[in-house]
């Protein structure tokens, strides 16, 4: 009972501390949470924002307007300019957390108050997708629960030292965050500047290999590794190139693509903004060239 009282005890110093220092991002839509890393400064994940604005709940309820500084979609991290009426940063944990850290997850989803959680950290050098399909690597995963509307949210130590932030919720019980490493760091100091990441963009909605094959066979077409098209957005580079609907994206700069990873890579090498396409509309394999962009909306987002 000793450990267990030990671990209230800390939830409740946190909730008293840590607590004044987590935020609720957002209103009616798409509520997440956020962290003071400093004043003026709010850090949380970039699919908690939609457009410039987006409004900011301080544990004393207090709301306030606040201008996205900087975002980073691919990443899915977000900076928000907004006065925080001298609350206190978190600070950052001097040492990355291993399997079995403990942790305290805390929480504002929207600002609908504030949840601290208890947990272990399960693994390390986890994956997943962010908002545009993109993988990010070297994530944290725990065990402490979490309501939706947790991510942007802080994964603290005992002390109150901020190891990550919580950004992805796999299924019930357990979350991936992104670690609060030197990385972490430099990106959102860059994002606060203004310095928002730009990934080139087609514009389009892909299907991943595995759809593309059972889609083409469906309608009588061969099997052909590539990435599908599902939708193009209006005035977009690929709309520009005459990229369709139900094409297959087989290579890109004169490389085979097979995943999405393989499409994006080619995108962010691109030089002289403009990259190669072989495509396959139908039966017919034909090259287009694409002027790219820095915009798309998607399913699957390039």
């Amino acid at each position: 009972m000793a450990i267990l009282d030990e671990i209230g005890a800390t939830i409740r110093q946190l909730a008293e501390g840590a607590g004044s220092s987590v935020v609720g991002v957002g209103q009616r839509w798409g509520v997440g949470s956020g962290i003071v890393l400093g004043e003026g400064t709010v850090l949380t994940n970039a699919h908690n924002v939609r457009g410039d604005r987006v409004t900011v709940t301080f544990a004393d309820g207090r709301t306030a307007e606040g201008n996205v500084a900087g975002h980073d979609i691919d990443g899915d991290l977000a900076v928000i300019g907004v006065d925080t009426g001298g609350v206190p940063a978190l600070p950052w944990a001097d040492a990355a957390a291993e399997i079995g850290t403990p942790v305290f997850a805390l929480a504002n989803p929207g600002g609908r108050g504030l949840r601290v959680t208890f947990g272990f950290v399960s693994g390390v050098e986890r994956s997943f997708r962010g908002p545009r399909g993109r993988r990010i690597t070297g994530s944290l995963e725990h065990t402490a629960p979490l309501l939706p509307g947790s991510s942007g949210g802080p994964v603290l130590t005992a002390a109150g030292q901020l190891l990550a932030i919580n950004t992805n919720r796999l299924g019930e019980g357990f979350y991936l965050a992104i670690p609060a490493d030197e990385a972490l760091r430099d990106r959102a100091g860059a994002l606060g500047r203004g310095e928002s990441a730009q990934s080139p963009r087609l514009g389009i909605a892909i299907a991943p290999n595995h759809v593309a094959r059972r889609l083409r066979r469906a309608v009588g077409l061969p099997d052909t590794d590539g990435l599908l098209v599902r939708d193009v957005v209006e005035d977009s580079p690929a709309a520009r190139a005459g990229l369709a609907q139900g094409d297959l994206i087989v290579a890109a700069a004169g490389d085979p693509v097979r995943t999405p990873d393989d499409l994006f890579d080619a995108l962010q090498a691109a030089s002289g903004g403009a990259i190669e396409l072989t495509i396959t509309r139908g039966t017919e394999e034909r090259t287009i060239q694409v002027t790219l962009g820095d915009r798309g909306q998607s399913e699957t987002q390039v």
